[in-house]
C-alpha cells in the first residue's frame, strides 16, 4: 500500500487514482472513517479524466497511529506534505466535516500555491465549541472511553444519516460501513480529534482565504447543524458560494453522492 512518511516519522497512507498529467482533487475525511468514504466521489471524478488524491488521515484507516500530533495544525502540515512528496499544482481540495477544517487550515499556514479551490461538505468551520454545548463532545469522549464499538454504531444509526427522522429508509448496510471504517481508527487518535474539530477556531484562517471556496451543507445535518457552521462560514469568506443541499443529512457524500459529484465536477470547470 502507498504511503508516505511525515517528518515526525508518521505514515500517511494514501490513494492515488485516475490521469496523472490531470488537474488533481484531494480529499480529506471527516473523524473518525478514512479515504473509502470519499470513494463514490473519487471513482466519478478518476473517470471523469481528473486525478483523484485520499489520505487516511494519521491515526485513521491505514495510516499509523502516533501518540502525539493529533491536532488541525499537524493534520494540515501532513496534507500539505503529501501534496509536496506528489507535486501536486492547481489542486481542488475537498473536506468533509473535520477535513473540512483541516483544508482550511493547510490554507492558512501554507497558502494557496498548490492550490485552486476548495469544497468544504458539511465542515466543521466555523468554530464547534462556540455554538454548541460543550457536554455534546464530552459524550462522545465518554462513549469512546466506556465502549467505543457501541459508539460507533449509535451514530450512524441516528443522526450521521439522518436516521432518527420518522419514515427514514435505514441502510444497514450503511450503518456496518461506517463501523468497519471508524473501528479502523486508533484509540487515542479518535479521542483527541474530537477536541480537534470541535475546539479550534477557523475564524481567522476563514478570513485570510484567498481561492474560490464552494460549501455544500445539508439543512436537516444535525452532528453539524448549517446554523451553525456553513451560514457562519459564508459571511466570512471572500470568495465563498453556500449551495445548501435540501433534506441532507451529515452524511452527505454517500446518501446525496449523484447530488455532490455533480457540484463537484461544476466547481471544477468553472
Amino acid at each position: 500500500m502507498p504511503h508516505i512518511t511525515t517528518k515526525d516519522g508518521t505514515e500517511i497512507y494514501y490513494k492515488d487514482w485516475g490521469n496523472k498529467e490531470a488537474q488533481p482533487v484531494v480529499f480529506s475525511h471527516g473523524w473518525p472513517l478514512n479515504s473509502d468514504d470519499w470513494e463514490q466521489q473519487m471513482f466519478f471524478l478518476a473517470n471523469k479524466g481528473y486525478r483523484v488524491v485520499g489520505h487516511d488521515r494519521r491515526g485513521f484507516g491505514r495510516s499509523s497511529q502516533p501518540w502525539d500530533g493529533n491536532n488541525m495544525d499537524t493534520y494540515a502540515d501532513d496534507t500539505h506534505e503529501l501534496m509536496e512528496k506528489l507535486n501536486l499544482k492547481d489542486a481542488m481540495l475537498v473536506g468533509h466535516s473535520t477535513g473540512g477544517g483541516e483544508i482550511v487550515r493547510l490554507l492558512a499556514r501554507h497558502g494557496p500555491s498548490r492550490v485552486s479551490k476548495a469544497v468544504l461538505v458539511g465542515a466543521v468551520t466555523p468554530h464547534m465549541i462556540a455554538s454548541v454545548p460543550r457536554s455534546v463532545f464530552d459524550g462522545l469522549r465518554e462513549g469512546l472511553l466506556s465502549d467505543r464499538s457501541k459508539l460507533f454504531i449509535d451514530i450512524p444509526s441516528g443522526p450521521f444519516f439522518g436516521y432518527t427522522k420518522p419514515g427514514a429508509n435505514v441502510s444497514q448496510d450503511q450503518i456496518w460501513r461506517w463501523w468497519q471504517q471508524a473501528m479502523l481508527s486508533g484509540f487515542k487518535n479518535a479521542y483527541d480529534c474530537i477536541g480537534a474539530f470541535s475546539e479550534t477556531d477557523f475564524t481567522p484562517d476563514l478570513q485570510g482565504i484567498d481561492v474560490p471556496v464552494l460549501l455544500l451543507h445539508g439543512d436537516q445535518d444535525e452532528l453539524v447543524p448549517i446554523d451553525v457552521s456553513a451560514r457562519q462560514t459564508i459571511g466570512l469568506l471572500k470568495k465563498g458560494t453556500l449551495k445548501e443541499i435540501t433534506g441532507g443529512s451529515h452524511a452527505l457524500p454517500a446518501i446525496n453522492a449523484d447530488e455532490v459529484n455533480r457540484e463537484l465536477l461544476s466547481f471544477l470547470k468553472s
